[in-house]
């Protein structure tokens, strides 16, 4: 059995634009939904799957960030400094690349909450084989979501390869912003700000990019209302 990555990457140097006005004051992962930070509901289910160390960039409000986190002891937490310049999703990956260390990895978004019916970050450490892939997806049902508008990124064929949508109208399941990593794959990826979708294109045309797709509700909080309607779900 492949081993759970004990390392993860919190993408968190966002400017949370569109949350405005409660990321007038403080960074997106401090937006606190049913009483806790989004970084916190993010890192509490890392931790949950075994993370021990977890990498965070900061951009937005960097110091109020790092003084949170600096209150957790339940793991060890390094700082990937993007003050001077936001980078993206790859090319933050890349930057903190020397921090992460060459094996897999989790890496996060800030702005998924979840309510879990069954095992998904298990489930997603169960499909990760880095013989066969190089990134494995954790999907969400975009139906019933909250604060997703998009029309679906693709499809999970029998054998767990993704696909992407590509011409087809809609599809059945979007990424939900946690996926596991050989984070060898931005090597060769642009200097400054570039985005993670090419090279995970490249990769499904390969057939190293897999998913798996969560049982449970699945909470986007990008804007103040996606706010409201997660805390509401959270409630019950």
């Amino acid at each position: 059995m492949t081993a759970r990555p004990a390392t993860a990457m919190v993408l968190a140097a966002g400017l949370g634009t569109r949350m405005r006005p409660l990321t007038d004051d403080r960074p997106k992962a401090l937006v606190e939904v049913g009483g806790r930070a989004l970084i916190d509901h993010v890192l509490d289910r890392l931790v949950a799957a075994g993370v021990m160390r977890a990498v965070v960039n900061v951009h937005w409000f960097a110091d109020r960030l790092e003084s949170h986190l600096a209150a957790r002891d339940d793991l060890e937490i390094v700082i990937s400094d993007e003050r001077a310049e936001l980078l993206e999703t790859g090319g933050g990956l890349k930057k903190a690349r020397a921090l992460l260390g060459d094996d897999p990895v989790w890496v996060a978004n800030i702005d998924s909450v979840w309510i879990d019916r069954g095992d998904a970050l298990g489930d997603l450490a169960r499909l990760w084989n880095p013989q066969a892939m190089d990134v494995a997806l954790l999907l969400a049902q975009p139906e019933g979501a909250i604060g997703w508008p998009g029309k679906g990124d693709g499809f999970v064929d029998d054998d767990g390869r993704f696909r992407f949508r590509g011409d087809a109208p809609t599809a059945p399941l979007a990424y939900m912003g946690v996926h596991i990593t050989r984070p060898q794959v931005v090597d060769d990826g642009p200097d400054g700000p570039f985005s993670l979708s090419p090279i995970w294109r490249r990769l499904a045309d390969e057939g190293r990019l897999f998913a798996t797709v969560m049982d449970g509700d699945w909470m986007h909080v990008g804007d103040p209302e996606a706010v409201k309607a997660s805390e509401a779900r959270l409630r019950g």
